[in-house]
């Protein structure tokens, strides 16, 4: 996949946020661009360098999409969710599909990252 490829699908994606938070509202947008597509950006930027460069101007994008004290209110949502979905899973012992340790661990550190970016008064240009 070509630089502008990647440029263009993340682009591509914030933009189909701003129609969904339109038309299903801010939840609905929350959880496409930041729960499904900028997670699974930040980690194939994780494994990825060409990833890895895009990142930075995704999360600005996302950024301009929801204000500081939407961001931080649908972060906590997503927060409680996952700890509540942890929780569940651990009392499951016959789950076969449960994530090892180590993967949760890896999702756990990818969106503290997020969390920390999106929720940041600045961005850093260093």
């Amino acid at each position: 996949m070509s630089v502008r490829k990647r440029h263009e699908i993340w682009i591509e994606q914030c933009d189909a946020a701003q129609n969904i938070k339109l038309r299903y509202g801010l939840i609905a947008a929350f959880d496409y661009v930041v729960g499904e597509k900028l997670l699974n950006f930040a980690s194939a930027a994780y494994r990825h360098a060409e990833f890895a460069r895009e990142l930075p101007g995704f999360v600005t994008r996302v950024r301009c999409l929801f204000t500081p004290q939407e961001m931080r209110v649908q972060i906590a949502r997503i927060e409680q969710q996952r700890l509540e979905e942890d929780a569940c899973s651990e009392e499951d012992d016959d789950d076969f599909l449960r994530e090892t340790p180590a993967a949760a661990a890896e999702r756990a550190r990818q969106f503290a990252t997020i969390k920390e970016l999106l929720t940041a008064a600045e961005l850093g240009t260093s």
